[in-house]
């Protein structure tokens, strides 16, 4: 079955100047938005994708993105200084508001808002039109590096450095606390029936949760060599993929967590260094990745 998936590199991105860290759909399927360590924000168009834009240029590293989808603003988590309200269109500020001296690791939006996930292991719910902060929880004073947002219930799940997982209702009320990894959790993100929760760490290990269970565990893969760094599914959700400090990406059947191809520097002309994200998306099902090499990569997975 390995086999039968080809992969095609479509393109190769360039423009950052620092390892790129994060990337964010952007509304419309064919757009995307990505950060780097040089304070660039760019935006991309698929159907153009050699043909970047750069919509902001802050002071320090950008971890995090997230589109808002109510107000079509970009979300930009700044290291050491807070959230900025990107009009990208514009390419203007709109607005900002001081969270944290720690680096912003995560960002994730749902209706009228966005949370956050800091250094200092806070993580807060910001109203984002006023630009207030409604509700935060500090349940650890290790880095909370990765949220992912129940479509069931609205539940909050949160991975840390202290190895643990956490689940909030909306509010940030604590519901459930585990240690999950034997190292830091780097990527956390629910099915989209919300049936089950996938994790990847510092240890390099997948596991799944089972959220009707009471998250029990329900399966465990040594994914890769090293640190898994993000993780996302594929359109029709029968797919995820993985990205690694060991510089692959790894293509998954969701049914049985198996896994099904390797993509990396000696056969499909991947990336030198470490994957830091991956964004699959709903433009002709391209992926996406964003590496310390400075470069995003668009992949074509043909099953």
């Amino acid at each position: 079955m390995v086999g039968k998936i080809e992969v095609v590199k479509q393109h190769t991105l360039t423009g950052h100047r620092d390892c790129v860290y994060t990337l964010a759909g952007g509304g419309e399927a064919h757009r995307f938005f990505s950060g780097a360590g040089d304070g660039m924000v760019a935006a991309w168009d698929l159907n153009d994708p050699e043909n970047g834009q750069l919509i902001a240029k802050l002071p320090n590293s950008v971890y995090a993105l997230a589109y808002h989808h109510a107000s079509g603003l970009l979300v930009a988590g700044h290291n050491y200084d807070g959230i900025h309200l990107l009009d990208w269109e514009n390419k203007k500020e709109t607005g900002s508001l001081q969270l944290t001296k720690a680096a912003i690791f995560d960002l994730q939006q749902s209706g009228d808002f966005v949370y956050v996930g800091t250094g200092d292991g806070t993580i807060l719910k910001v109203h984002v039109a006023s630009l207030t902060i409604v509700a935060r929880h500090q349940a650890s004073d290790k880095s909370a590096r990765t949220i992912s947002l129940n479509p069931a219930n609205g539940d909050v799940a949160v991975g840390y450095s202290d190895d643990s997982i956490r689940i909030y209702d909306p509010a940030l009320q604590l519901k459930h606390e585990w240690q999950a990894h034997g190292k830091s959790v780097f990527t956390v993100r629910y099915t989209s029936d919300g049936h089950f929760l996938l994790s990847g760490a510092r240890d390099a290990r997948l596991k799944m949760w089972d959220v009707q269970a009471g998250y029990a565990q329900v399966a465990e893969v040594v994914a890769h060599m090293y640190a898994i760094n993000h993780l996302d599914f594929s359109p029709d959700n029968k797919h995820f993929v993985t990205c690694s400090m060991d510089k692959s990406l790894k293509v998954w059947n969701m049914e049985e967590l198996k896994l099904l191809k390797v993509i990396d520097r000696s056969r499909h002309a991947g990336h030198g260094t470490s994957v830091n994200k991956v964004l699959w998306t709903h433009h002709h099902n391209l992926l996406l990745s964003a590496s310390d090499d400075r470069t995003i990569s668009v992949w074509n997975i043909i099953f």
